[in-house]
């Protein structure tokens, strides 16, 4: 650096532009992240809020206190949907989710913990905290309500690609900030040596003037003799569009919705192929979510012996059929005998009416087994 030392001695205005911090990092952008993962998550978690929970016995509602913290007040602070959105936000986001029981009858979610697992013996889960609040016990695996997400690519995009996609997406605004930048040069003519003092006057004096230019939609400024401004680039020259940067931003959410099994059409809001992207996004990713949630009731909430007696922890999602567009599927489930009424209005969502008549199986007409023979054969011949 000794040669350089010596140019900046011999000129002073070169040792002022060298006077810079140029070495600083663009490339982290962790909104890049938070917004892909936020919209997607969200997504299905504002899903999940609105299932329904039922437990059933021998095909009969049961009204008790767990339908009651399961479909209206998990607990003090929440409703059911808020509840399960958070519970479905956690889970995907942290790869998994505790929620524990108080002795008030209060649904919580964890916020952390530590878990000590056994071979033999159920696991336990210590130092359990609620917001600002630790409690002093333990519990036990079947006490609580414990899930696993298990997604490890999710894990892993996150560590790799949202680097590369946000230095990707920093150098396109460098470049989209410096292609529109308005820059120019200013000629002073003078024949005295600038020191420092002058240099910032004149500094002050430039500054004061082009802020002028950039604040006010009319500026007028006094026109010197031997100053001169000459413009460089006039920010015409666009390089990267805005579309551009907003088409990265769309690539990210489209991974992430992937890794989800979202289809991205649902994600952005497009109605192209709606129906079937609704269908795959029911069977795909919100089915194998409500799959977890039930399998987990049916074994903290029911206890075996009512198990095996026919109590269940039903879960039905927002994503339902609609009775209406399935009307002919289903009189024709009703008259084959295939199905009674109570059935098809469970599988439909709904709950069964205490109806016998409901209960019973018809058998129309057109799907009766014809005479053997044929029709108006006697035999005889």
């Amino acid at each position: 650096m000794g040669f350089l030392n010596n140019i900046l001695r011999r000129n002073k205005e070169l040792e002022s532009l060298f006077d810079l911090d140029v070495f600083y990092d663009l490339a982290k952008r962790p909104y890049l992240k938070k917004v892909a993962l936020e919209i997607c998550i969200n997504f299905i978690a504002r899903t999940i809020s609105l299932s329904k929970f039922r437990i059933v016995e021998n095909g009969k509602r049961i009204y008790d206190e767990w339908d009651y913290l399961l479909n209206v007040r998990p607990n003090t602070d929440q409703s059911a949907a808020e509840f399960w959105q958070r519970f479905a936000a956690k889970l995907i986001h942290d790869n998994e989710v505790l929620v524990v029981l108080t002795d008030t009858n209060d649904l919580l979610i964890a916020d952390s913990y530590t878990r000590e697992e056994y071979a033999v013996y159920p696991d336990t889960f210590k130092d359990v905290t609620v917001k600002n609040y630790t409690f002093e016990r333990s519990f036990r695996m079947d006490e609580v309500i414990y899930l696993t997400y298990q997604n490890e690519k999710l894990s892993r995009f996150m560590d790799g690609m949202f680097e590369d996609y946000s230095t990707l997406y920093s150098r396109m605004l460098e470049t989209q900030k410096l292609s529109n930048q308005i820059r120019g040069v200013v000629g002073i003519d003078s024949t005295q040596s600038l020191d420092e003092d002058k240099r910032n006057k004149l500094q002050d004096f430039i500054d004061r003037l082009f802020n002028s230019f950039k604040s006010n939609s009319v500026a007028l400024v006094p026109k010197l003799k031997g100053f001169e401004y000459t413009e460089v680039a006039d920010g015409s020259n666009n390089g990267k569009s805005v579309d551009e940067l907003k088409k990265l931003k769309r690539d990210l959410v489209d991974e992430v919705a992937t890794i989800l099994g979202i289809p991205t059409s649902l994600v952005h809001g497009d109605m192209s192929e709606y129906e079937t992207a609704l269908k795959a996004y029911s069977r795909f990713c919100i089915s194998p979510f409500l799959k977890k949630i039930h399998d987990e009731l049916n074994a903290k909430i029911i206890e075996k012996k009512d198990y095996l007696k026919g109590k269940r922890v039903q879960v039905y999602g927002v994503i339902e059929s609609n009775p209406l567009e399935l009307a002919n599927a289903v009189d024709k489930l009703r008259a084959s005998g295939v199905y009674n009424a109570n059935e098809i209005r469970i599988k439909l969502g709904d709950e069964p009416v205490d109806n016998p008549a409901l209960d019973e199986y018809v058998l129309t007409k057109n799907y009766e087994r014809p005479l053997e023979g044929g029709e108006g054969n006697d035999g005889d011949e």
